[in-house]
């Protein structure tokens, strides 16, 4: 008895095909807006550290500072280098002290001028929420 050759049918490739495209059709936009969200996180980190400083030099002189972190004279007077805020997607510059609280908290405006950088700007309130 002959055997008949066993192998999937041109129907059953197609519903494959179809059912993986949907799934990518999916996907993709759900893990751009992770991307993003991941490129923010440096930005975030780095407005972490802004952010201590401002309040360690609030406590220590009382005084309060704003500016570009891109300004020798800021980063002087808050004891950060600009490397220590450069990154994949942000640089020193890109970050700004808008204002500070009476209580030494700092909101910071971050915006991203590397190639690949997140779009737009966000800006790191009093509450410490991003917006």
């Amino acid at each position: 008895m002959k055997s008949k050759p066993r192998g999937f049918t041109l129907i059953e490739s197609m519903v494959v095909i179809l059912i993986v495209s949907i799934l990518a059709a999916v996907v993709v936009p759900l893990m751009r807006g992770r991307v993003d969200r991941s490129k923010w996180a440096e930005a975030n980190a780095a407005a972490g550290t802004i952010r201590s400083a401002v309040k360690v030099y609030f406590m220590e002189n009382g005084n309060i500072i704003t500016g570009n972190l891109g300004d020798a004279s800021v980063q002087q007077t808050l004891g950060i280098q600009a490397s220590d805020l450069m990154g994949s997607y942000f640089t020193a510059s890109d970050y700004e002290i808008d204002s500070v609280s009476a209580d030494g908290i700092a909101v910071i405006t971050a915006t991203g001028s590397q190639t690949d950088a997140p779009s737009g700007s966000k800006t790191l309130t009093l509450s410490g929420t991003w917006q």
